[in-house]
């Protein structure tokens, strides 16, 4: 195997930090249209699933469906869904079939927080001058590397 150049090793060129400041920063943009809807960032990505799964429910709503659609473990979730059903937005039920299962679903005040949510997302993106067609490449982009990366630990 040949040896790489010294300078593969320099911060700036590392694709993993850029990643991670960029998530970084597009959270904390996010964060005062959040402040606003009483939300943190990983709730507000769980409400986005709930929201598609109130559109095109999945056989399954379950915790372990929505881990597996955030790759997240049910122990990062539980916190969140339980102050999500505390803010009277998500309702968590037991599977009377399977009690191990805990079927998810929005309430009414979850429903129409998405509205408030959209009226703020497009502010955010027209407030921050961000080209869409470019957000939409990197987006697609993005999608090839996490199937990528995800095909090497398969």
């Amino acid at each position: 195997m040949t040896d790489l150049p010294a300078v593969s090793l320099a911060l700036d060129n590392q694709l993993c930090f850029k990643l991670y400041a960029a998530s970084r920063a597009v959270t904390r943009a996010y964060k005062p249209m959040l402040d606003q809807l009483g939300l943190t960032y990983p709730q507000y990505v769980v409400m986005l699933v709930l929201w598609e799964w109130h559109d095109t429910a999945p056989a399954q709503p379950t915790v372990k469906a929505l881990g597996e659609r955030l790759m997240l473990d049910s122990g990062t979730l539980t916190p969140l869904l339980k102050r999500l059903e505390q803010l009277e937005w998500v309702k968590r039920q037991r599977s009377v079939k399977d009690e191990r299962e805990v079927h998810l679903s929005l309430s009414e005040a979850g429903v129409q927080l998405r509205g408030q949510t959209q009226r703020l997302k497009i502010r955010l993106l027209c407030d921050s001058g961000i080209d869409l067609n470019q957000a939409e490449a990197l987006r697609d982009g993005l999608d090839q590397l996490l199937a990528q990366i995800k095909g090497l630990s398969s």
